[in-house]
């Protein structure tokens, strides 16, 4: 074999020509109500795939009622004017079907698929989940139940309140702000405010119908209009949100959860809405810098320094504002040095034009997983749903190669410029705060202090031992399972001169505490549990009022468990 054969063995052989995406064709109609009806016929599958979608999301809750959408879409499948709960279940297993909804921050769905055999039925179903919903108020109760204990289950993990953070931080008063409900929330949510907020904003002319599969389009619209074709427009709510706040320095807050091994790692930036002429050249570079696991963030955070599983960026770009982050979950003694790592990353892609390899690499990577996402049925409804949500081009999908392909460096680096700015940065990292305090101060000379309900925590230690003593004595817990189950507990704090002590005694396991301190209402621990002989390192987080307590208790591999008590 000569050199030259070697040699050539040695590269990988150059990428194919793209070859050209054959889209099936689109028609449009609408009906008399203001519903846009968009069909595409694609017989290759006996299948049809149905979304019904509003340009009315999260984002368009009620102030005083965050997570309204959600539980409503929650509960449209649990009970019409002529279906149960369990009707509605039996009639999509008997089919074969999926049937389902939700929503996020700028649009709701309501989905459904099946056989071509069965699209008529599947159809008139989604028709009636849709429309005709009751709002039964047995499921009412549990879906407020079942939504409590769900929060409790997101305040236990820490990738939540990094988000729940960044959002609050990054969006101020924009609705985006809002992750989650509160418990006051879905305390006043009734039955009358669901039937009244489906009313208001299910209407037909904030809507599209899109239909993709093996259908027959004149027989299709005319079984459409008979469903859908009374049904009553109404005002289509706007998009007239507070704009974010604009960052002029760099700041951090900390989530304390006492005892954490890890800190999860968030740093964000004002971004851009999805409409953006820099969307495509921000999109480049993020995947130069961040997008998956041979970008710059992974590279060099996991494969060369070895702090974490994973690094990333992300784009988040929404209707009417957005963001761009980094993030990691690093171990905590290095906390320190991935920030130095991250802001060496953050500050090259805006000094240092990308190479003509890291370019080509992410244009590859871009154009050629984008086809994939159109193979199936549901990925190409996927598609079109938000060309029309978020008021894309029509012709989006033919162009998005195009447009990937004439991002230049000169505009990459333009676009890091804008929008990767690290002097303005939110740093927002959940974790130890003692260990993590001393770490971050290099990095930000302004740091806020919060515990996990997303309170703002005092730094004063005269305070914190006065609040110590003030809530001392014996509490009476009982400690949920995932069986359902209720487990009591005692839980004894006593003040001394060097902070808190006591211990904890349950039929899980008894022990003392090895740490506790008191921040305002809430209180940080660690205990020792014997469990059948064994040694058990749990964290305690909890909110105190005067005789009331509330938190979880995180043992070591194994989900978070609540609990709520009383003062004895």
């Amino acid at each position: 074999m000569t050199n030259t054969q070697t040699e050539t063995l040695k590269q990988p052989p150059p990428p194919l020509p793209p070859r050209p995406i054959k889209l099936p064709t689109t028609s449009e109609t609408k009906l008399s109500n203001g519903l846009l009806v968009v069909v595409v016929q694609d017989q290759r599958l006996p299948l049809v795939s149905y979304r019904l979608a509003w340009r009315s999301g999260d984002a368009h809750d009620p102030a005083e009622l965050p997570g309204l959408a959600d539980m409503l879409t929650g509960l449209l499948t649990e009970g019409t004017q002529s279906r149960t709960s369990r009707e509605i279940a039996d009639e999509v297993a008997r089919l074969g079907a999926t049937l389902q909804a939700g929503a996020n921050s700028d649009y709701t769905t309501v989905a459904a698929s099946s056989l071509t055999t069965f699209s008529d039925e599947i159809l008139e179903l989604l028709a009636d989940v849709a429309l005709r919903p009751t709002f039964p108020e047995n499921e009412v109760e549990l879906t407020k139940q079942n939504t409590k204990e769900s929060l409790k289950q997101q305040r236990a993990q820490p990738s939540f309140l990094a988000t729940e953070m960044v959002a609050r931080v990054m969006f101020g008063q924009h609705p985006y702000s809002v992750t989650a409900p509160t418990p006051e929330a879905i305390d006043a949510t009734t039955r009358e405010k669901l039937i009244e907020f489906h009313r208001s904003k299910f209407i037909p002319n904030n809507a599209v119908l899109l239909v993709a599969g093996d259908v027959e389009h004149d027989p299709l619209l005319k079984r459409i209009e008979s469903l859908f074709g009374s049904w009553e427009p109404g005002e289509v709510p706007g998009d007239d949100f507070p704009a974010p706040p604009t960052r002029t320095s760099r700041g951090a807050y900390v989530i304390d959860r006492p005892g954490s091994a890890q800190a999860n790692i968030v740093i964000a930036n004002s971004g851009i809405t999805r409409t953006s002429p820099d969307y495509f050249p921000l999109l480049v570079m993020h995947t130069v810098l961040g997008a998956n696991a041979s970008s710059r963030l992974f590279m060099n955070l996991r494969e060369e320094k070895g702090y974490t599983y994973g690094a990333y960026s992300s784009l988040d770009a929404r209707r009417t504002a957005g963001t761009f982050r980094a993030t990691a979950e690093v171990r905590t003694p290095v906390t320190g040095d991935s920030l130095k790592e991250f802001f060496y990353e953050l500050g090259r892609i805006r000094s240092e034009p990308v190479s003509e390899k890291e370019l080509a690499d992410a244009k590859s990577y871009l154009t050629g997983v984008f086809p994939i996402r159109l193979e199936t049925q549901e990925g190409l409804i996927d598609q079109l749903l938000q060309i029309r949500m978020f008021g894309l081009p029509d012709n989006y999908l033919d162009t998005y190669r195009s447009h990937i392909q004439s991002v230049t460096r000169e505009q990459i680096q333009t676009v890091a410029n804008k929008y990767v700015r690290p002097d303005e940065a939110a740093i927002v990292i959940v974790g130890d705060a003692a260990q993590l305090t001393e770490q971050i101060k290099p990095y930000a000379e302004d740091i806020q202090f919060y515990n996990t309900a997303g309170k703002k925590k005092s730094k004063n230690k005269a305070s914190s031992e006065v609040s110590g003593a003030l809530y001392a004595g014996n509490w009476s817990l009982q400690i949920d399972t995932p069986l359902g189950q209720s487990i009591p507990a005692t839980l004894t704090l006593l003040p001394g001169p060097n902070g808190l002590s006591g211990k904890v005694e349950s039929e899980m396991g008894s022990g003392e505490l090895l740490s506790a301190t008191v921040d305002g209402e809430s209180l940080a621990a660690v205990v020792s549990l014997d469990v059948a002989g064994h040694a058990i390192e749990a964290n305690i987080s909890a909110e105190l009022t005067d005789n009331q307590i509330e938190g979880t208790i995180h043992l070591q591999d194994a989900p978070a468990l609540t609990f709520t008590g009383t003062r004895t």
